[in-house]
């Protein structure tokens, strides 16, 4: 049992309340496994710059320091230019005027065993161990702006409670992914991807559905049909919730035994695992609610 919550905005006037409606959300989810938590946010100006690309770090691992001026320096080195950072107990946002994957692969070079939250245009992808409420506290996400969000608090049962083992997965350019249910067939999907040159941050069985998503739209596939072409591969039960900087889709399995409601509004979309993480959404006394029908994607886009 894990929770999972996702908030859309469509209206401007909504995007300095994002983050927060985001911790309202994802901490009313807290009891649903407060094993670990983290959040994807879309479009906060100081997080996540406009123009710049940005890569999101969970853990250094081993590198020249810790302090984020040593880490800018640092990464700065590597890629030839400036590099702006931010840092709250041990994780760090660092943003550059590249692409997002040639500020990556500069973090790599200075930091080889450097543990990637995500990374993309717009977004920052934050992970902690505990409770959600230790995450949102520590770096002040009631105050993040923006126009999209994802969220995901944890109870672990198949892999290690450990930075790696967080949601939301972000492992292409700009995507997240959270999830809860677990794939029953991850073994074999792991070791065919792997067998295709990708590698792997934990044993989380969530991972798997995110590299295999990552893949199939580097190879070209839009969101909704790479979400049919995850129902059609991975067994067991799940609701999952996919995004990037442009869209938000919720999926579940055949049986959609585990649960998942979506509210809409003019002024946005939400979901959450359950209603109550939906309550405090301005205007939720009129949107339109309903609970989401087995293998139906259902997406939204800018």
């Amino acid at each position: 049992m894990c929770g999972i919550v996702g908030l859309h905005l469509r209206t401007p006037e909504l995007y300095p309340r994002l983050g927060e409606l985001l911790t309202g959300m994802l901490c009313e989810m807290g009891d649903r496994g407060s094993d670990s938590a983290g959040v994807a946010v879309y479009g906060d100006p100081t997080w996540s710059p406009p123009g710049r690309g940005c890569v999101s770090i969970v853990d250094l691992g081993t590198g020249p320091g810790t302090d984020v001026g040593e880490v800018s320096a640092a990464v700065a080195e590597a890629l030839g230019g400036d590099v702006d950072g931010i840092a709250v107990d041990g994780s760090h946002l660092l943003s550059a005027a590249v692409d997002a994957e040639v500020l990556l692969a500069a973090v790599r070079s200075a930091y080889p065993k450097a543990l990637i939250a995500g990374f993309g245009p717009d977004m920052a992808v934050l992970k902690g161990i505990g409770h959600p409420r230790t995450l949102t506290d520590g770096w002040g996400l009631a105050k993040a702006e923006g126009w999209q969000g994802v969220g995901h608090t944890r109870m672990a049962t198949e892999s290690a409670v450990t930075p790696a083992g967080c949601h939301p997965y972000a492992v292409g350019p700009g995507q997240c992914m959270v999830h809860n249910g677990s794939f029953a067939n991850h073994a074999t999907i792991r070791r065919e991807l792997r067998s295709a040159g990708i590698t792997f941050d934990s044993e989380n069985d969530t991972e798997v559905g995110a590299r295999f998503i990552a893949k199939l739209l580097a190879d070209g596939m839009d969101v909704e049909s790479a979400l049919k072409e995850l129902c059609g591969t991975f067994d067991g039960f799940y609701t999952l919730l996919v995004s990037n900087r442009d869209s938000f889709a919720v999926v579940r399995d055949a049986i959609a035994c585990k649960p998942a409601v979506i509210a809409e509004t003019d002024d946005w979309v939400a979901m959450g695992s359950e209603y109550r993480a939906l309550a405090g959404l301005p205007g939720v006394e009129d949107a339109k609610i309903w609970e989401p029908e087995p293998e139906v994607v259902y997406a939204w886009s800018r």
